[in-house]
């Protein structure tokens, strides 16, 4: 009897979970069907890529296969470096990184700002259009308030490329252009937009599979040259320590080979319209990633009443979602505290449906 209780309440536990709405794509996204299938085919291949024997070499060819499919799928002709993931990327840029002075954008990640932060030399303001001054660019290279030899140095320029709490994308290019007769390596994290956007101009890029269908535990440093970087390990042409991740770089190349979503481009710009004023409106967005303010409720009991209406969201990146502090990124781009305390972050996926889109809709009009 207690048997088919049981039975019972797990059926209508997966019924119900089969029903929620996950729309904190953003954070990470399910596993593409066929990034599982390739990464079963990696755990076939069981070997250390590093040993000199077949089946260590085996691995190896896969694992170059695996690399020169990442560069072809993003459009890379430099080098690519697997890591853990994007935050390794990140560090192994920062701190790797053959320049002398350092700068980052005042909305980059966590994982960049944070782990880099005491040793930038300045942070650069973003404007509610994603440029960056003149002015700021010119004194992240250290063009101002520096004598004439010290504008001899070469400076890394950390920008990202779409900003994961607000879905804006960041004017890398324009930044590059004005600062083109400067000596700068510019490093874009393109964690949100990789495998969904191409690739903005970069000297180094950083990626995360498990942003785009791939696996948890994965991501890459595309470098356009080796020699930006200081080598810090044995593997990855000496470049990071630690034995290589085979199966999980053969779901990440098959995770970009295939790109689908299950929403069009179309319906997912009508869905972000039809929420009207709802929308902070921030520069050049993308149509997947938005962050949402309410007239009155504040961001968390948006999260609660959402998460008992079956629907998954966050407020600001995961990474700080889990806190009451207001958003160091939405005070970044001028967000009063009013409106960043009311405001969440709706993410969509490859996997996403239109109806899925539409109850979240209904289920947004219906708060109050």
């Amino acid at each position: 009897m207690r048997v088919a209780i049981f039975a019972i309440v797990i059926s209508i536990s997966e019924v119900l979970i089969s029903e929620r709405i996950y729309l904190d794509h953003a954070a990470t996204t399910p596993l593409r069907p066929e990034a599982r299938a390739a990464m079963e085919e990696g755990f076939r291949i069981w070997a250390n890529p590093s040993s000199p024997h077949a089946e260590g070499r085996k691995a190896k060819q896969a694992l170059e296969d695996a690399r020169d499919r990442v560069k072809k799928a993003l459009g890379w002709h430099g080098e690519v470096i697997f890591t853990s993931g994007a935050s390794e990327a990140a560090a192994l840029a920062i701190h790797h990184a053959k320049v002398d002075r350092k700068a980052v954008s005042e909305v980059e990640h966590d994982a960049v700002f944070l782990d880099g932060l005491g040793t930038f030399d300045a942070i650069m303001p973003v404007e509610s259009d994603g440029s960056i001054s003149r002015e700021a660019c010119y004194e992240a290279v250290g063009a101002i308030g520096t004598s004439p030899e010290d504008r001899k140095w070469r400076t890394l320029v950390c920008l990202q490329h779409v900003n994961s709490e607000t879905g804006m994308q960041l004017r890398v290019g324009n930044a590059r252009r004005v600062l083109a007769n400067f000596d700068m390596v510019t490093l874009c994290d393109c964690s949100q937009s990789a495998g969904k956007l191409e690739l903005p101009e970069s000297d180094m890029v950083i990626i995360s599979a498990h942003k785009l269908g791939g696996p948890v535990g994965i991501g890459a440093l595309l470098v356009r040259d080796f020699g930006l970087l200081h080598p810090s390990g044995g593997h990855e042409r000496g470049y990071r320590r630690g034995t290589e991740n085979l199966p999980a770089a053969m779901g990440f190349a098959a995770a970009l080979e295939n790109s689908e979503w299950q929403t069009s481009a179309d319906q997912r710009e009508v869905f972000f319209g039809q929420l009207g004023d709802a929308r902070l409106s921030l520069g050049e967005q993308t149509n997947y990633i938005g962050a949402l303010t309410h007239s009155s409720l504040s961001a968390q009991a948006l999260l609660i009443r959402l998460d008992a209406m079956g629907i998954a969201v966050s407020a600001g990146s995961a990474c700080s979602s889990g806190t009451l502090k207001k958003s160091r990124v939405l005070d970044a781009f001028g967000v009063d505290d009013d409106t960043a305390a009311r405001t969440i972050r709706v993410s969509i996926g490859w996997n996403t449906t239109p109806s899925e889109l539409e109850r979240f809709a209904e289920a947004w009009r219906s708060l109050s």
